[in-house]
């Protein structure tokens, strides 16, 4: 396994039937990312409360909330990178690309997240694509 399928590679599903309760944690997990609409960093630290909270008595939830947060990671480095990249391309180009590639990540991150929300609510454990594993 290479360093980079090492991080890529989706882990996993837990076996079994998740409650409704862990169903609805699951979807709540990912759910909450949507917090960053409204709170700057929301957008991790949603995520990142519920999988802290359930982690330990709820296997589905651990799972979906390790999910999410590093899906909203992915996302939040791609934005600074994409911020760096606007700088300088708006002191070249005055940004004609960054906005756009903002907004589609922003759009895809928004749909994305209700998918996942939607899938953990019906039980079935959701894989972001694109999504660097961070937490293991």
């Amino acid at each position: 396994m290479s360093d980079f399928d090492q991080y890529t590679a989706a882990p996993e599903a837990p076996s079994g039937i998740p409650s409704a309760e862990e169903r609805q944690w699951g979807m709540f997990a990912h759910l909450s990312a949507l917090v960053g609409l409204i709170i700057p960093f929301g957008n991790l630290l949603g995520p990142l409360v519920v999988w802290m909270m359930k982690r330990d008595t709820m296997p589905f939830v651990a799972d979906q909330g390790k999910e999410a947060l590093n899906f909203q990671i992915t996302v939040s480095v791609l934005c600074v990178i994409l911020l760096i990249l606007g700088v300088v391309l708006s002191i070249i180009v005055i940004g004609v690309l960054f906005f756009p590639l903002v907004g589609l990540i922003g759009l895809a991150a928004l749909v994305l997240s209700v998918i996942g929300g939607i899938k953990a609510n019906e039980g079935k454990a959701y894989r972001y694509p694109f999504s660097v594993r961070l937490i293991k």
